[in-house]
């Protein structure tokens, strides 16, 4: 759900998160490491890139960790704690023996939706509401509001209404959509209220971080699988006991690969030599300001190959894009929104090797400036910190064409739909 969510200032009703935002400390600036399900999931949960973890691509789809002991999970394990799943995971699709979880409520087979999430909340529940005999970490995740989306009741949701996401047009049939996204994140908002009552309820706040954040941006055309702000911004707030900036607004830049340095820092645990972010503590603490410059996100594989690298400053935002210059329809979901815009042709445009923003003067990412002589410095400068990170954590694009890892699947580039093929299986 990105950050289309009330505490983020749209207009979307989400009154549990709402509630939350002004007990905790919002990030208005935190980005994910990739806009595609398992590999954001794989740099939040490692503290490093995703090309370093192996999830080049969606776990479902054949793509693993190579080194699985490196996830959150199995390191808090192994510093004695009680590690519980319940509901959503996207990392262990395809290896189920890697799972660092000693109990797990959740389906391995069979379609995710509502009644999913439900089982979810309910597990977190029943896993919040008994005694823990050592210190615990719960991961609760939710299938909503991914695709497809709820129907809404649109007497209730009114598409006449709504706003659309800020890439996209302003038709029916797009307010339709963005209607039965607000309806479907409502009932989302629903099972986490229940979630943080419990919390409450026991107590378990008083000795607890909590953290809520999404993956990447929402699920509609020119978001989701993107390098603008729409495709990586995420939403981040975290709770914790004596917290300075309760119910405060933080515009630092920060990345998902900060939360596992900042856990490890609450809980005075050496953090492992494998990360790479740093701890958000001096911000929670309101002692600073900043904690970095730049963050990198990237796409290697979604549903088909699509090769991209960024770097975004405070102000700039440098994107690459290698050997493809067409989008594959593919990397979005379908949709109302993605049906309105084929009518229009799009994804035949061709696109720029080498996109530059001032998000300053252009926070909606519309004007490349990229060929701009007045921007020369400042594309150097992002070319050059962009290329040391590709360096430092040897990104396989250095080496030219990613090859598809043995055991995956992705779509062709000519294929229209994610769900409809063709495919192109590697044994």
């Amino acid at each position: 759900m990105g950050r289309y969510i009330s505490p983020y200032g749209h207009a979307v009703s989400t009154p549990h998160l709402q509630a939350f935002a002004e007990r905790s400390t919002l990030f208005r600036q935190a980005y994910c490491c990739g806009p595609t399900c398992s590999p954001s999931r794989a740099g939040l949960l490692t503290g490093m890139t995703p090309h370093e973890t192996g999830m080049l691509g969606l776990a479902h789809r054949g793509f693993t960790f190579s080194r699985p002991e490196l996830h959150l999970a199995a390191y808090l394990k192994a510093k004695g704690f009680l590690t519980a799943l319940c509901g959503m995971q996207h990392e262990f699709n395809s290896a189920w023996d890697q799972m660092p979880y000693e109990e797990s409520h959740f389906k391995h087979d069979g379609p995710a939706g509502v009644d999913y999430d439900l089982d979810a909340t309910k597990s977190a529940i029943e896993f919040l509401s008994c005694q823990q005999d050592r210190p615990y970490f719960l991961s609760y995740g939710l299938f909503y509001p991914h695709r497809p989306f709820l129907t809404a009741d649109y007497n209730v949701f009114r598409p006449d209404y709504m706003r659309p996401p800020a890439p996209l047009p302003d038709t029916p049939e797009i307010r339709r959509d963005m209607a039965d996204y607000a309806y479907t994140v409502n009932r989302a908002d629903d099972c986490i209220g229940q979630v943080l009552e419990t919390i409450y309820r026991y107590g378990h706040d008083r000795n607890s971080l909590i953290i809520m954040t999404t993956d990447h941006g929402i699920a509609f055309p020119g978001m989701k699988c993107n390098l603008t702000d729409h495709g990586i911004g995420v939403t981040l707030m975290m709770a914790a006991p004596g917290n300075q900036t309760a119910g405060a607004a933080v515009d630092a830049l920060v990345s998902h690969l900060d939360i596992y340095p900042t856990i490890c820092d609450l809980l005075g645990l050496a953090a492992p030599d494998h990360l790479q972010g740093s701890s958000l503590r001096p911000l929670l603490e309101g002692t600073t300001e900043s904690i970095r410059d730049e963050v990198f996100s990237e796409v290697t594989f979604h549903a088909a190959y699509e090769p991209m690298r960024c770097v975004r400053t405070k102000r700039h935002k440098l994107i690459f894009r290698y050997e493809l210059d067409q989008r594959p329809l593919a990397n979005c979901d379908g949709s109302l929104s993605k049906d309105e815009l084929l009518r229009f042709d799009w994804g035949s445009q061709i696109l720029p090797q080498v996109e530059l923003y001032d998000l300053m003067l252009d926070p909606s990412e519309a004007c490349n400036r990229a060929a701009d002589p007045v921007y020369a410095d400042v594309r150097q400068d992002l070319e050059r910190r962009l290329l040391d990170w590709m360096k430092r954590t040897s990104d396989p694009l250095l080496d030219g064409h990613v090859e598809q890892p043995v055991g995956t699947m992705v779509n062709v580039f000519e294929s229209l739909d994610p769900e409809e093929g063709p495919f192109l299986r590697r044994m």
